[in-house]
């Protein structure tokens, strides 16, 4: 893999690349929290034969700029990137493949910018309209969620970071084995990402701009946040893979979800948690390779 940065519309984004450019469709990976490019190095290599492959630190991780303020990490902010990187480098469409965060930007990316998006491939992450749904309806999916709001919290930077970030290391073990996806070496580049000088607020600044929040006493209840489906509507043909254990984004996500994509294709992968990505590797891969066709 080749490592690049650019500067588009004023923020210095780092990406890695794999494969022909320019003679190769154009695939693009987003992680999200709290990982960075190098999560996507098994599918880049599995895809880099047949396409131009790209994974981009988002904004705020590892070595992509780190704006300070919270308006900088909104939704059209971080869908600027997106459509910045793929005219940068020197395509009109692609296929977005995201997970977590990555995935709720590939979402909105795909809704609003519907002519760079040939195929969509999200992992582990939300639809906003059955996300909005469960966090006023769903009492589960609100317990689930509340995470979020400790993630908004003043001193959570300081929180995540004490003893070598063990917090952050702990969320990456199944929550039936025990066991994390990520090697020790791997782990260990996880925690000096995180390391960064202004890193890790950064990260957090996801948490705090986004309107999409669990119920909380005393605030505005979230079922106020009422989204059409029809607004929010995917063309392209899409491919969701959902690790079925996944503790913070639970199946009920999926429920509804055929009203807010035209060409639906849904993959279950029963025993793999949020990070299917590493803890299933073969399984994504193959799916992703089956839903492209190739």
């Amino acid at each position: 893999m080749e490592s690049h940065f650019a500067v588009l519309r004023g923020i210095g984004l780092h990406y890695l690349s794999a494969g022909e450019k320019g003679t190769r469709p154009l695939m693009v990976f987003l992680h999200g929290f709290p990982e960075y490019s190098g999560a996507w190095a098994g599918q880049m290599a599995a895809f880099s034969p047949n396409y131009f492959t790209v994974a981009l630190d988002l904004r705020g991780f590892n070595l992509s700029d780190k704006p300070k303020k919270v308006s900088d990490y909104r939704i059209d902010a971080l869908m600027g990137d997106v459509s910045g990187l793929i005219e940068h480098l020197g395509y009109s469409d692609c296929v977005l493949v995201a997970h977590d965060w990555g995935g709720a930007i590939a979402w909105a990316f795909a809704t609003h910018f519907k002519s760079m998006v040939r195929r969509l491939v999200i992992i582990n992450a939300p639809h906003a309209v059955p996300f909005a749904r469960a966090l006023a309806q769903d009492p589960a999916q609100q317990a689930a969620s509340q995470y979020m709001l400790a993630l908004r919290r003043p001193d959570a930077a300081e929180r995540l970071l004490a003893q070598d970030c063990v917090r952050l290391q702990a969320m990456f073990k199944h929550p039936v084995s025990g066991k994390s996806g990520l090697s020790e070496t791997e782990m260990a580049t996880y925690v000096a990402i995180w390391q960064q000088p202004g890193a890790m607020d950064a990260m957090l600044n996801y948490y705090r701009a986004t309107p999409l929040l669990p119920p909380v006493p005393g605030a505005p209840d979230p079922s106020g946040l009422k989204l059409e489906a029809a607004k929010f509507r995917v063309e392209m043909p899409t491919l969701v893979i959902w690790g079925m254990q996944d503790t913070a984004l639970l199946p009920v996500l999926l429920e509804g979800l055929q009203e807010c994509v035209a060409d639906l294709r849904v993959v279950q992968a029963p025993s793999a948690s949020h990070w299917v990505v590493h803890e299933a590797p073969e399984l994504v891969t193959g799916a992703i390779r089956d839903f492209l066709g190739d």
